[in-house]
């Protein structure tokens, strides 16, 4: 008999395209919204999380794009031509599962002379940006800087930087840089007598050049306010005013703490009024602390998160990165990452945030792909993402998972296209042009390349990258976790097993990969979306959920799978409720091969007892 029913189950699958279990809310016809992202209403924060115009607590997942800003092969700009630009884009959500980007723009080329504008260089910023707009995929702008300057460095320099014009380091006058002994391109920030007092000129205003520099983003602000539709500036997500703010060396009596309060909180309130000014009024500012405030490194850790600047509110997203320098270090930590290795260091993240009355976004973090270091990339990174994800470690979510915490936004470094094929000469020598990696201080941390044939190409594992996640969430998500079975080499990474207390949720799950959520909905009628990766094909995921079991969801609500916008050929889960203020619980897995109703049943009933007796 259960054989005859597997196969009965399989025809039906065939047929209808879906199995749903009775019990499940009458099926009606899909209408997702043509966006996900741009409903004609600007993110914003309210009570804590990122949420959009039809009020769904948001996720934005995705990658910096890119470094390539940092060189001069392609002017500062992410992307050789417009049609790179696209191509990235596509592959980007095709492949990355990417839904929004941290775009770099240069201060330097968008002021190359003192008080002119780069309006060449704008007019291409912006339609590389509109790139990743058209793919649905929301674009936080980022002024970057590495080192303060590349005018800083010689043609013999060991190192090179990025950032500031060169007028504004002719103006200071510095001294010749030299890091002395360094292993490794950060010591310069600390140890170069010209980075840090270049540094120190800029939050001092020295020579006027903080504002010059504010008067440079409130040019390119209202630039791209006015060449952006009204439809695309909606997918604008806001602005990173200052990447790695640092203050290159402290005043007599002052620390970490004071100079966030005294200097760098000032030039974030300047910065928030250019904003407004520019019509900007609408979207926060993802404002970064001091670097080394939650570095994990005893010695560089510094007081910071904004604590003197009181509660954020609205107008402010707080905004990280977050490097294993222990793991870079290849002699810090012995060994690979495992389970819960960031749950605290994220978790503090999550603790500032809610403390300044706002919400967290971990705008950078990565690990090298190649080097010594490099074995390490696959563990660190899952256990970023698993930290992301929840403050718990796998083997405490199903006990705990009220304590989960909310889920984090965050964009890895980086989605480089040109990754181990630049034309980079460093520091404008031509006798020294740089090609491997990223072209820049030695790094190689891009997820992507170009293969041969000029397509683009994962550089990491697809199970760790391309991630289910809850990008948009009709209510407040409680718990989230998503065991991604990633690979180190040959070894398939499980730090989430569903406990033995739930055997049929455990049969129904097998080997494969699943996510669970669990929210309260609220009074909006959008629903929840999940992103579903290209390893959940529709025909092979199962939903399990108080609102319908579904094999092989169909077209049509209150489960229901549906294109992600864009045209990228990537998709959603959508979950309809039409209620507020009620637990919701839902499992996708793709473990599953035609499971059978009982299976359905018996799993459904174990995740029912499950939420009932944790939350």
């Amino acid at each position: 008999m259960p054989n005859i029913r597997v196969r009965l189950l399989a025809v039906l699958v065939v047929l209808c395209g879906s199995l749903t279990v009775a019990g499940a809310p009458p099926a009606t016809a899909a209408t997702p919204s043509d966006s996900l992202w741009f409903d004609g209403a600007p993110l914003t924060v309210r009570d804590g999380r990122l949420t959009d115009g039809q009020g769904r607590e948001i996720v934005l997942r995705g990658y910096n794009v890119s470094g390539e800003t940092k060189l001069e092969e392609n002017g500062g700009l992410p992307f050789a031509s417009v049609a790179d630009a696209r191509k990235s884009a596509t592959a980007l959500r095709a492949l990355g599962g990417g839904n929004a980007v941290r775009f770099l723009l240069s201060w330097a080329h968008a002021e190359p002379v003192r008080g002119q504008a780069g309006t060449a260089y704008l007019a291409a910023v912006t339609e590389q940006m509109r790139a990743f707009l058209d793919a649905g995929i929301r674009v936080l702008p980022d002024f970057h800087q590495d080192l303060y300057s590349r005018y800083l460095f010689g043609k013999d320099s060991w190192y090179t930087g990025d950032g500031a014009p060169g007028w504004a380091v002719q103006a200071g006058n510095y001294p010749k840089e030299s890091c002395g002994i360094c292993l490794f391109w950060g010591q310069n920030i600390t140890q170069n007598a010209a980075v840090q007092q270049g540094q120190y000129d800029f939050w001092h205003n020295a020579h006027g050049l903080q504002d010059a520099f504010l008067t440079t983003a409130g040019t390119t602000m209202t630039y791209l306010r006015e060449h952006l539709t009204d439809a695309e500036f909606a997918g604008v997500a806001g602005f990173d005013p200052y990447n790695e703010p640092y203050a290159g060396r402290y005043d007599s009596g002052q620390t970490s703490r004071t100079w966030e309060r005294d200097l760098l909180w000032p030039f974030y309130v300047r910065f928030r009024a250019r904003m407004d000014a520019a019509g900007w009024q609408d979207k926060p500012a993802f404002v970064e602390p001091n670097l080394f405030w939650n570095a994990n490194i005893s010695t560089q850790r510094q007081q910071g998160g904004l604590l003197d600047a009181g509660a954020l509110g609205p107008g402010y997203v707080l905004n990280t990165h977050f490097y294993d320098q222990k793991a870079i270090s290849g002699i810090l930590m012995w060994g690979k990452a495992a389970d819960g290795r960031y749950a605290a260091d994220f978790a503090a993240v999550r603790d500032r945030a809610a403390a300044a009355g706002t919400t967290a976004v971990v705008s950078e973090f990565g690990h090298p792909l190649s080097g010594l270091v490099s074995d390490k990339a696959p563990t660190v990174l899952k256990a970023m993402y698993q930290a992301l994800d929840s403050r718990l470690p796998g083997a405490r979510w199903w006990s705990d998972p009220t304590a989960s915490g909310p889920v984090l936004s965050g964009t890895q470094w980086q989605w480089d296209l040109y990754s181990g094929r630049h034309h980079e000469p460093m520091n404008g020598d031509p006798g020294k042009v740089l090609t491997s990696g990223d072209a820049w201080n030695d790094e190689d941390l891009s997820a992507v390349r170009l293969d041969d044939a000029g397509d683009v190409v994962l550089r990491q594992d697809a199970h760790l990258l391309d991630r289910v996640h809850p990008s948009a969430t009709a209510g407040t998500a409680l718990a989230f976790t998503y065991e991604d079975r990633s690979r180190d080499g040959s070894t398939t990474l499980t730090w989430n097993p569903v406990p033995g207390s739930l055997p049929h949720v455990a049969a129904l799950v097998g080997a494969g990969q699943y996510g669970v959520l669990v929210w309260r909905s609220g009074s909006g009628t959008a629903p929840t979306e999940l992103h579903l990766p290209a390893s959940f094909p529709t025909a092979s995921t199962t939903v399990v959920s108080d609102l319908g079991t579904v094999y092989a969801p169909p077209a049509r609500t209150p489960v229901a799978v549906a294109p992600e916008p864009g045209g990228t050929g990537s998709r959603r889960l959508l979950l309809t409720d039409s209620d507020s203020g009620v637990l919701h619980y839902a499992l996708v897995t793709n473990g599953a091969t035609v499971p059978s109703a009982d299976l359905l049943d018996a799993a459904r009933a174990e995740l029912a007892a499950w939420v009932t007796a944790r939350f």
